[in-house]
């Protein structure tokens, strides 16, 4: 068993897909874990998963996990933070600032108060999702404030090590507008994105490929969750949202007579510019890298996406990104692989000669 930066026990409050994978990862490196959760059948399913065990009047936890909606993060950190003076508490919520207000507001100690932020997640929720591994080389935000001190945190610091995860430092000012912009922001565009296929015909959607499916994969999720979040970070989501009404507006004008001297000039700038965002997202291990792609045909039979997976390891590629999409009335799917550029030639003539199709 791998030693433990944390001593224990930890308390993790609510046991859904964050919970339970807290509660899965501390407890594989032998750490005592505590559960508790609003939902009996919750609690009961994640005990048996091996999440941790039920609470005991004796307990004096090190750290408390809270892991709750956003609409009652403040309620329950307070409560914890009545109910065990030893211990440090942080919480998983997506948005920083106002659960540290409304801490403040009602007068919590927040000396042992420090929000933490997980950017890791499944397209599932609930303890069944939980995985030990979830959080796993994915960055773990520790949102500081002045009220509490180094040594007070370091608990925070050896669970996000423990689990794998990568400690990445910010105040909840600058969490709050990170997370508007790479987060927040891109699930209204993508809900209104995808609130245009509404009334779509059957024969447009017929026609979606992997572009589309990318930009509302996730419009998907609970708005339940998700007007808590935006309404948590309303400002910092507005003001982008508004800057992106400017550059519609922009783009609007230019196709209004496209043909008008500039227009093509306009919206050639507004694409390159966009090139140029998407250039600045890190690739692969965080590097600045880019790579080059192929498209491979795969037909739609046991087996044969990992016996072209298994054929690119003999020939001495590495595989750096995988995209695969369906194509609509046939039986085959598409691999879009994504290789080093200078491998490209390559692994087109290797694939090619074992009798894969090469659609581009």
């Amino acid at each position: 068993m791998v030693e433990s930066r944390l001593v224990g026990p930890v308390r993790v409050v609510g046991v859904g897909l964050l919970g339970t994978s807290i509660g899965l990862g501390l407890q594989g490196r032998g750490i005592d874990v505590i559960v508790a959760d609003a939902s009996p059948t919750n609690l009961s399913i994640a005990i048996d998963y091996g999440a941790g065990r039920a609470a005991a009047a004796e307990d004096d936890p090190q750290l408390i996990v809270v892991c709750v909606p956003p609409d009652v993060t403040a309620e329950i950190v307070a409560r914890e933070l009545d109910a065990y003076p030893n211990a440090i508490v942080t919480d998983v919520a997506s948005v920083k600032l106002a659960p540290l207000d409304a801490l403040r507001a009602h007068g919590a100690d927040v000396s042992r108060y420090i929000g933490s932020h997980p950017l890791a997640g499944r397209e599932r929720g609930g303890p069944l999702s939980g995985r030990a591994d979830l959080f796993i080389g994915r960055p773990w935000v520790v949102a500081a404030h002045d009220g509490i001190s180094y040594q007070q945190a370091t608990a925070i610091d050896d669970l996000i090590l423990d689990l794998g995860a990568i400690l990445v430092e910010m105040s909840p000012e600058e969490h709050d507008r990170a997370v508007a912009l790479v987060s927040h922001v891109p699930q209204v565009v993508s809900t209104l994105m995808a609130q245009r296929l509404t009334d779509a015909p059957a024969s447009a959607l017929n026609l979606a490929g992997q572009g589309l499916r990318d930009a509302v994969r996730v419009a998907a999720s609970d708005p339940e969750l998700w007007v808590q979040i935006l309404g948590a970070n309303a400002e910092p989501v507005r003001k982008i949202l508004l800057a992106l009404r400017g550059d519609l507006d922009r783009f609007i004008d230019a196709l209004d007579n496209p043909v008008a001297p500039g227009a093509g000039r306009k919206i050639a700038e507004e694409i390159a510019a966009g090139n140029t965002g998407v250039a600045r997202l890190p690739g692969k291990h965080g590097q600045d890298r880019r790579f080059a792609s192929l498209v491979v045909m795969v037909d739609d039979k046991p087996g044969q996406l990992a016996r072209l997976f298994n054929e690119i390891g003999e020939v001495g590629v590495n595989l750096e990104d995988l995209r695969l999409e369906h194509s609509p009335g046939a039986q085959i799917g598409l691999a879009e692989i994504s290789v080093l550029p200078e491998a490209v030639a390559r692994l087109t003539e290797e694939l090619a000669a074992r009798g894969w199709r090469i659609a581009g």
